[in-house]
């Protein structure tokens, strides 16, 4: 089971359940297809697995990143801003090592990539883009491209601070050493294949969107007489034919009432062959 997530009202940016499944399983898929594709690669048994699937700002997901990784960025054709795949220096490191015959553990030091080992990391990246494109089919219809490969993700600059992003989160399993990955994807390039109703909830909207839900939601209404004040002894001696006193005088409207709030006053009346009520005036309740 998941944990609960807190939610901002200030900022309300989702995605709608259905869409959110809808890019679950394709990371799913896109996790199966980059395992397999690691373990040819680079000699070792590989198990990479999505944990979640959240839409944030770029700014929010990049804070949320080690100071120090490696951020490959990505080239999405026609798009200003561009995709992200993440992993830890560390873990690329001993990956290439193993891709030229080392037997070293992952232990390995974090530091830039060598030309060499860009080269080798560009070829693994190439390949999981592959697999990125064949997961999300017509999710990501656009041509991607590794462009470059940052180390620190607080300049990496894939796209405006408020720009959103669809972030997967994935584990890699390498033997007993585990390791976090990210993969985040412009929301505008994925959003507009899901449909109209994938859009971004935004603070401009929440508003508009509130009362709608709140004027298109049923509630019970009720029609009451004045309460009256009664002990408990009279209400345990009550009987069949015992009389109760009401303090609504016979002229005074009765109160229609929502949720145990008095919201106007109404008299009785008939709408054809039914009993209704007429109301003769409202009061503003905070």
């Amino acid at each position: 089971m998941k944990p609960a997530e807190a939610y901002d009202f200030r900022r309300p940016s989702s995605l709608v359940r259905e869409h959110s499944r809808v890019l679950e399983l394709a990371f799913e898929t896109f996790a199966r297809q980059w395992g397999t594709q690691l373990t040819a690669k680079v000699r070792k048994l590989f198990q990479v697995s999505c944990d979640q699937v959240q839409m944030h700002t770029y700014n929010e997901y990049a804070s949320s990143l080690p100071a120090t990784t490696a951020m490959v960025l990505c080239s999405i054709e026609g798009e200003g801003a561009r995709a992200v795949i993440q992993f830890p220096t560390a873990a690329a490191l001993a990956w290439v090592g193993h891709m030229v015959g080392s037997t070293t553990s992952f232990a390995a030091p974090s530091r830039k990539f060598t030309a060499i080992e860009q080269a080798l990391i560009r070829s693994l990246l190439d390949e999981a883009l592959d697999d990125l494109r064949y997961s999300l089919g017509s999710l990501l219809l656009a041509p991607i491209a590794v462009d470059a490969i940052q180390y620190n993700s607080q300049f990496a600059q894939a796209a405006a601070t408020g720009d959103l992003m669809i972030v997967a989160s994935f584990t890699i399993t390498v033997g007993e050493r585990v390791v976090p990955a990210t993969v985040a994807l412009p929301a505008e390039v994925v959003l507009p294949q899901l449909g109209g109703a994938g859009r971004p909830i935004v603070a401009r909207d929440a508003r508009d969107l509130m009362r709608s839900q709140v004027v298109g939601t049923p509630v019970d209404v009720s029609v009451q007489l004045a309460p009256a004040m009664v002990l408990p002894g009279v209400i345990l001696g009550l009987a069949v034919g015992d009389v109760l006193a009401l303090p609504h005088p016979s002229h005074r409207p009765l109160d229609v009432v929502v949720s145990g709030l008095p919201l106007a006053t109404a008299a009785v009346g008939s709408n054809g062959s039914r009993l209704a009520c007429v109301v003769v005036t409202t009061e503003e309740n905070p």
